[in-house]
């Protein structure tokens, strides 16, 4: 299919890829096989929040070739997730060359990200995961105080957020974003940021995933959980993360822009 590429891997999976831009990586046999870096800060972080194996609901904005969907329920069997593709072709296609596992509640809808959350009821999820990504980078949509408040709105209290961010070294951008998850959730102590080590120390454009919930983060689990998986990487929580994200101003809908490009868009998300 012109656009979208299923390239199997080393790593005993499928790559799911879509004009040049690997989007998820899928081992069906084994949903608890995580590839990307960054999804595997995703994954620390929910364990670290919510220890399984209790059901819990999730929400996704973006979805591609489904590969949290799959390990939510793996690892909580029973969990209702919701997803937000727009790509409908995509999706079709992810279903019929990697099928869901039996017994699932994934459902995907056919939504933008913000509209989707838009739609969505008050306190109805325990984690919004947002992975969404158009020609390589974050819409603009997603990463501004309007957005982050209406995911607020969605999150039981006890709720946790976490958002794939890259940036280049200096984190100009991650910086903005920190500022505004920190004026939608309030004090440091309840925004937290995982990256690798190499891209905490500024030598590369990476990916970091940011963490914001109502209630304060317990960052010594976080990195726990972090260090379980085999990638060398760090945590930021509390002063540390003022300190490092210091001068951030939030963004808004009005001054909104998408997420730098990668110096290398075709490869630079499969670690």
């Amino acid at each position: 299919m012109a656009g979208i590429e299923f390239v199997p891997d080393e790593h005993g999976g499928v790559t799911v890829m879509r004009d040049g831009h690997p989007q998820s990586h899928v081992d069906v046999a084994d949903p608890e096989h995580l590839v990307f870096e960054y999804v595997q800060h995703m994954a620390a972080a929910i364990d670290a929040t919510f220890p399984g194996p209790d059901p819990i609901g999730v929400t996704h904005v973006g979805g591609a070739g489904l590969s949290l969907p799959r390990w939510v329920h793996a690892t909580r069997p029973g969990s209702p997730q919701i997803v937000l593709e727009p790509d409908e072709r995509l999706t079709a296609a992810v279903r019929e060359e990697l099928p869901l596992p039996r017994g699932h509640r994934i459902r995907v809808r056919p939504q933008l990200g913000r509209a989707g959350v838009a739609a969505l009821k008050d306190a109805s999820a325990h984690v919004v995961l947002v992975d969404a990504f158009d020609e390589g980078r974050v819409p603009p949509d997603l990463q501004t105080v309007e957005f982050f408040a209406e995911v607020a709105r969605v999150l039981r209290p006890e709720g946790l957020v976490a958002m794939n961010c890259p940036d280049e070294p200096g984190w100009r951008h991650v910086k903005d974003v920190v500022a505004g998850l920190l004026a939608v959730f309030g004090p440091s102590g309840q925004v937290a940021l995982v990256a690798m080590r190499d891209v905490m120390k500024g030598r590369r454009y990476g990916n970091t995933v940011l963490l914001a919930s109502p209630r304060p983060i317990d960052a010594d689990e976080l990195r726990r959980q972090v260090g379980r998986w085999p990638f060398p990487s760090g945590v930021l929580s509390g002063p540390a993360l003022t300190r490092r994200t210091n001068g951030g101003t939030p963004i808004t809908d009005g001054d909104s822009r998408p997420s730098p490009v990668a110096p290398d868009p075709g490869v630079w998300r499969a670690r």
